[in-house]
Order: structure tokens, then C-alpha cells, then sequence
């Protein structure tokens, strides 16, 4: 196996494409490894966060006229995108959808999906085996049961796969918190979908715009 260490290892906005695939109705109905509310929202943010960074993003869905469309919360995001709507099971055996990351000229490949076992791991398998350096976003991903979630990570990783959850990617596309360009836009972006985090991080703020009362007497 070859590790995966060392500072240029580690995921770049400018060398990123991102890929969501098939976050559809009928998939998150049968999603049995997350609570599928968690699920919507990583899955939002992580779109939220590549669109902070520029981060091309390339939307997929499987036979969306039964399966459903993507999630609102994810083509809101991009408005203007078309979606790539497939019939093949595996994302990277559709010409359109691999087109359309090549273009992008990027080779850090970025994926997330429903479901783990079946349309993540099919083109992250194939991608990795193809030269890409292939990272899945877990927790924006989920599969019809826990251990085929867990199974799919585990087949993955024997693959070269990197794994990551999306706000380690954010972290880690931000990397220095005086990259003032996008750290303000990061924190709006996290802020409806950080938990508690984002409550502190929104105290905070109102902490620091609170005037001090003066000094009695």
C-alpha cells in the first residue's frame, strides 16, 4: 500500500473537484447507517464549503424520474448546474460525468454519495485504480445498514482511498484562519449546520458586539 502522508498529501481548494451523487429520495429512504436528517445536512454543508472555495462541483443523479430528484437543499446551493442524470449503477462509467471532472483539469477527486457500498465505492474503486487521487466524504455518504456502510469503507480504504468527514475537508481546504478571503464566507457557511459549534461561534459574535456597561458611580 502506499501511505498517505506528508504536507502535499494533504487536499488543496485549487487541485479539488467534487462529486455528489445520487443524494435522491428513494436512496435516503432505504438509509439505514446515519440519521438521514444528519445525512441532508453534511451533505448540504459539504456543498456550501466547495462553492466557498471554488471547489468545482459536479451533481449526479440515477434515473431521477424514479428515483427523485437531488435533495433542494444541495441544487440551491447551485442554482444555475445542471444535473447529470444517469443510467449506469457506477458514476465513472458514464462518459458525461467523468468529462465533466476532467475538464476541470483537477486530480484531487472528492466523492460522496448514497449509497456507500454500491455508488461510492463502485466509481471511487475504479477512479483510484485509474490514477485519481480518490477521497469520500463518510458522513455526507451512508449506506443501507451500518456494517455496509462500515464494509464499503473498509474495501475502499484496502483500495488507497483517503477517508474524511466534510468539516475536516473544510478545515483542511482553509488550512490558516488569516486566508481572510474565505474565512469569513467558511464561518457563514458552517453556521447553520455546525451543531453547537456554530451556537458558540454566533455567542461569540454577539459577545464581542455587546458594549460594556460603564462603571457605576
Amino acid at each position: 500500500m502506499t501511505f498517505r502522508n506528508g504536507l502535499a498529501s494533504l487536499l488543496r481548494p485549487e487541485d479539488s473537484v467534487l462529486v455528489l451523487i445520487d443524494h435522491q429520495p428513494y436512496q435516503l429512504a432505504n438509509l439505514n447507517s446515519h440519521d438521514p436528517q444528519a445525512v441532508v445536512n453534511n451533505t448540504t454543508a459539504l456543498a456550501k464549503v466547495a462553492k466557498v472555495f471554488g471547489v468545482p462541483t459536479i451533481l449526479t443523479s440515477v434515473v431521477a424520474a424514479r428515483g427523485g430528484d437531488i435533495f433542494p437543499h444541495v441544487t440551491e446551493v447551485f442554482p444555475d448546474q445542471e444535473v447529470i442524470d444517469r443510467t449506469t449503477i457506477n458514476t465513472w462509467e458514464d462518459p458525461k460525468v467523468v468529462d465533466a471532472v476532467k475538464a476541470t483539469g483537477r486530480k484531487q477527486l472528492i466523492i460522496a454519495g448514497l449509497w456507500t457500498e454500491i455508488c461510492v465505492a463502485m466509481p471511487a474503486i475504479q477512479a483510484a485504480g485509474e490514477g485519481w487521487d480518490v477521497t469520500v466524504i463518510t458522513d455526507a455518504s451512508g449506506g443501507t445498514s451500518v456494517e455496509a456502510h462500515e464494509v464499503a469503507i473498509q474495501r475502499m480504504i484496502a483500495g488507497g482511498i483517503n477517508m474524511m468527514t466534510w468539516l475536516a475537508l473544510a478545515s483542511e481546504w482553509q488550512r490558516d484562519w488569516a486566508r481572510a478571503e474565505t474565512a469569513t464566507e467558511l464561518n457563514d457557511a458552517l453556521r447553520n449546520h455546525l451543531g453547537g459549534s456554530a451556537i458558540a461561534y454566533l455567542w461569540e459574535q454577539q459577545l464581542l458586539n455587546t458594549p460594556v456597561p460603564s462603571s457605576a458611580g
